[in-house]
């Protein structure tokens, strides 16, 4: 059992590292503050491969895996770019998923390039209004007629819907009373976000102000049928493959918050003089520090766990979950101590500690909630009764 990066691995890692130097904290704090989204940031990773790592290379990606798509956001968050950085590409990297494992040739051959070189941004359209995480009683409808589909209802909570061309979106097609399960009449499409057939608003947030959320009103988009993937009525299968893989990304991300926070944490201890010492030489400031160290590392090991068994196509449900919540409660944690640890200081925006703390939050919450996972871990792997 071996615990170290490959060489390809750490490369991949410092070469991320090297091109999000360009873009500093000065950088992610203007954005932050002006609310405009990073484009030429993502525009560097995908000119960089980065967008495509994950992507066969027979549709321009580099062939590699969900591993290695987990280093990528984490150095990318890691730098400092926090959530903001990791949600304003982190679509291209897990939401190609089920394209690439259910999608048609047609459809993987016009799709995937594009996405991979940026000339599609696409959105997440599954959450909504009235349903939240019961992912199988959603409400927005697609009906056929013909070779379209004509949907109408309601996504929130859809970030990068101000600045995407495509969507990809999960409907039900088939109504749940005709249903022998919850789960099954959903369809999964990826097509264009037609803005004469949507209507999408702005959500204004706690924080990750450059990379919006929106709540999204659909009024008969027509939707072809050859911008289905797969079968009508198993799209909620379809969406497990990428859920899965953005449940081990996000963990990845995580890390890499909770990693940053406590190294200008650190660096602050050492250097913040009080009463004829460094703030950092009393176990108050040492210990939960040294703690959020090793909840970090714990949740990372974990995370890569996740992300070897998705790549060895193995079932790791019960590991993505726990990846997910291990680093969300960690980073959260370690935000915290961050801002404690700066005092009256860290609530400036100067020592971006402040927006570490509310960029945090999100991934806390989203794209599962704490209790869910537990939940999950409860019932699929303890074998305890469903409780709700």
């Amino acid at each position: 059992m071996n615990f170290e990066l490959t060489v390809e691995q750490r490369q991949i890692r410092e070469a991320v590292l090297e091109l999000c130097a360009r873009f500093d904290e000065h950088y992610w704090l203007d954005r932050d503050n002006s609310g405009e989204f990073p484009e030429d940031f993502c525009r560097a990773l995908a000119d960089a491969g980065f967008i495509g790592i994950a992507v066969p290379e027979e549709y321009g990606g580099s062939g590699l895996g969900v591993t290695e798509a987990a280093l990528v956001l984490q150095a990318i968050s890691e730098s400092g770019a926090a959530n903001s950085g990791l949600s304003a590409i982190g679509i291209g990297l897990f939401g190609a998923k089920p394209i690439i494992m259910y999608g048609n040739d047609e459809q993987k051959n016009a799709w995937l390039p594009r996405i991979v070189r940026r000339d599609d941004i696409a959105c997440f359209g599954v959450t909504e209004p009235s349903t939240g995480h019961d992912t199988t009683r959603l409400k927005t409808r697609a009906l056929r007629k013909g070779d379209h589909y004509i949907v109408s209802g309601e996504k929130v909570w859809i970030s990068t819907a101000q600045v995407a061309n495509k969507i990809m979106l999960i409907t039900r097609t088939t109504p749940i009373e005709q249903t022998a399960r919850p789960m099954d009449g959903l369809s999964l499409f990826y097509t264009d976000l037609d803005r004469r057939y949507v209507e999408i608003r702005k959500i204004d947030k706690m924080g990750r102000a450059c990379v919006d959320s929106n709540q999204l009103f659909f009024d008969d988009l027509p939707v072809p049928v050859a911008h289905r993937i797969g079968e009508e009525g198993k799209g909620f299968r379809y969406l497990l493959a990428g859920l899965n893989a953005e449940r081990i990304l996000v963990a990845a991300g995580l890390v890499g918050l909770g990693r940053v926070a406590l190294k200008r944490a650190v660096n602050y201890a050492n250097e913040r003089v009080v009463f004829g010492r460094p703030i950092g030489q009393n176990q108050a400031i040492q210990h939960p520090l040294a703690k959020n160290w090793m909840e970090l590392e714990a949740a990372n090991l974990m995370a890569m766990k996740a992300a070897s068994l998705y790549d060895s196509d193995q079932e790791c449900g019960a590991e993505a979950n726990s990846a997910k919540y291990l680093a969300a409660e960690a980073a959260f944690s370690t935000c915290t101590n961050a801002v404690m640890t700066h005092g009256g200081m860290g609530y400036a925006k100067e020592y971006h500690v402040e927006r570490y703390l509310r960029e945090v939050m999100i991934h806390r919450i989203a794209p599962i909630s704490p209790a869910l996972m537990l939940c999950y871990i409860a019932e699929r792997v303890l074998g305890l009764p469903k409780s709700y």
